[in-house]
């Protein structure tokens, strides 16, 4: 299996992962959250995709996608705005306005990933695309870090679902 083949395969799993998160859900179970202070399913798959689109246009070098979904999410196209450091007010700030919008800026967010991991080489991996870090950030480390924080956090938004569905819904 070559490079490419191995980066495909890992981000490939992830939007499926997010379609059953979201699944069947309507606006107001995925902005639910299971108790005061933590996570909606909503903020969750919006938070993974809204890394995924920072960090992977930052290195191809092109402009975020988020500009043209935020108003679907009901806050501004801050493209610095990725989640990191939310408060239970920002958590409560992102409402998306259906499964539907979660999925299909994934999907979009997924469709730029690929066009970057179809073209992936060993050589590549080891380019360095932060060097604001010691040791600096290369292509690799960044997409495994990507793809962790996303699979990490469709885990929860799947546990979250589960809690919600289950009547768990104790703060919105």
């Amino acid at each position: 299996m070559d490079v490419s083949a191995v980066y495909l395969e890992l981000f490939g799993r992830i939007p499926n992962l997010v379609r059953a998160a979201v699944h069947g859900l309507d606006a107001e179970q995925l902005h639910a959250v299971p108790q005061p202070g933590a996570n909606s399913v909503g903020w969750l798959v919006w938070h993974l995709t809204r890394v995924q689109d920072d960090h992977v246009a930052e290195v191809m070098n092109e402009q975020q996608l988020w500009p043209q979904w935020a108003s679907r999410f009901g806050l501004a196209p801050d493209v610095t705005n990725i989640g990191f450091g939310h408060t239970p007010a920002d958590v409560d700030s992102v409402r998306p306005e259906s499964a539907n919008v979660l999925v299909d800026y994934h999907d979009a967010v997924y469709a730029r990933t690929r066009t970057l991991l179809d073209s992936l080489d060993e050589a590549a991996l080891d380019r360095v695309v932060d060097e604001r870090w010691d040791p600096p950030v290369t292509l690799g480390v960044r997409l495994i870090s990507v793809a962790d924080d996303s699979l990490q956090h469709a885990g929860q938004a799947l546990y979250a679902r589960g809690l919600v569905q289950a009547g768990w819904h104790l703060g919105y």
